[in-house]
Formats: structure tokens, sequence, C-alpha cells
């Protein structure tokens, strides 16, 4: 009787950490369309509602596709964050916020030449593989967290299986993707200096959280001896 009290313990825990997630990912959609197209004064931009559908249609596949375990752990309240790791990802919000705010600025007042129509497609196709390789990164590991921490409390191990066979860092190389190409997808050059401030400080947070997880991680540095690219097959 206990274990099952249990149980339906961990289960209810379980779902109201994955909803918190889905509804933090949701607030953030919000939010970023409401700073595109308040920022561009216009409704009629079909670029920025092709972003938009996009968006919304890869993170409603990925609350489907990614593990349940994985969601919560991302929406839950988090202990043993790095302090490092809060000082990135609240930096991080400056840009997110700026590539947005520049792209319908950008429409807004022409600042940037018309880009053809096959760049704007290239761009989308690159931005759903972004989108796909980070979902793979978090469906293939169970540890995959907002937050870099060593999750004591989750009996942390190192993941070594699908994309992380190839490099040690795949969700990162996931959203550098497609940060760098929601510019391009919006049809705004200027954004892509927010977008690119993003991706610089990913970059960092890899190179910090690499470091922390051969100090702190069982395993990981005998792992990083055998993948010993961080982003880049055969590159770095």
């Amino acid at each position: 009787m206990a274990n099952q009290i249990q149980q339906n313990n961990r289960k209810q825990d379980l779902t109201k950490n994955v909803i918190k997630d889905i509804v933090r990912v949701g607030a953030f959609l919000v939010l970023g369309i409401i700073i595109l197209f308040f920022s561009a004064g216009r409704i009629d931009w079909i670029y920025g509602w092709i972003y938009t559908t996009l968006t919304v249609v890869l993170a409603l596949i990925g609350a489907k596709i990614v593990p349940p375990e994985v969601l919560a752990e991302r929406g839950h309240k988090k202990e043993n964050v790095e302090k490092w790791d809060t000082i990135i990802t609240t930096l991080i919000f400056v840009p997110w916020f700026g590539q947005y705010l520049v792209s319908g600025l950008d429409i807004r007042f022409g600042w940037s030449p018309e880009l053809a129509l096959p760049v704007h497609v290239i761009a989308i196709f690159i931005y759903i593989a972004g989108e796909a390789l980070q979902m793979w990164s978090m469906k293939a590991n169970a540890y995959f967290s907002s937050a870099v921490r060593i999750q004591y409390d989750r009996g942390q191990m190192v993941s070594s299986g699908g994309p992380y066979r190839y490099i040690r860092h795949p969700g990162y190389v996931g959203m550098m993707i497609y940060y760098l190409v929601t510019p391009i997808i919006l049809g705004s050059i200027w954004a892509l200096i927010p977008a690119g401030t993003i991706i610089l400080l990913l970059i960092i947070r890899t190179s910090l959280e690499d470091q922390t997880l051969k100090d702190k991680l069982e395993g990981y540095k005998e792992y990083a001896d055998k993948v010993k690219y961080r982003l880049i097959p055969g590159v770095w």
C-alpha cells in the first residue's frame, strides 16, 4: 500500500513538472510572437507567420516525442545549479529578446535587402534540422536539462547513445543551428547580430559545462577520451 502511494505521488510530481515545462515553453513562444509582430507593427507578415507556425508545430512534436522524465527535469525547481550557468542563461535572454525585436523593426523600417525565396526555404529546412537534432539529443539523454547541474537526485550517468556517439554536446549544436537561421527565415540580416551573440554565449556555456562534467560526473572523462569532439565532428 505504501509503495502504491509513493508511485502515485511520483506520477503526480512527474505530471506536474511536465506541465510546468510545457507552460514555460509556451510562455516563451507567446512572448516571442508578441515581440515579433509588435515590433514589426503589422500582422500581414508572411515569414513572421511561417516562423511562428513552424516553431509551434515543432514544440508540439517535441512535447510528444521527448520522454516525460526529461520534460519533468526541465520543469521542476532545480538544486545545485552551477552559479556561472545562472549568469549565462540570464545573459542569453537579452539577445534572445533582441533577435525578435530587431527582426520586427527590420521589417518595419526595411533595413535589410529582401531575401530570395530559395534562401528562406533553405533556412526553414536547416531550422527543422536543428530542432530535430535537439529533440534527438533530448530523447537519447535522460538527463538533458535546462540548467547545468549534476543530477545527484536522479542518479545521473553519462549518456553516450544517439548523437552523443559522435559529439559530446549535440543539443547545443541543434540550438546554435536554429538560432543562426531564425533571422534568415524572418528576412533580417541585422538580427544575425543578437543571434550570433546567443551562439557565442552557448559556446562559452558548452566549454564550462564540459569541464564541470569532467570534474564532477563519474565516467565523463573516459567518455570524453572516446568521443573527442564537443560540437563539430572531426574539428572541435
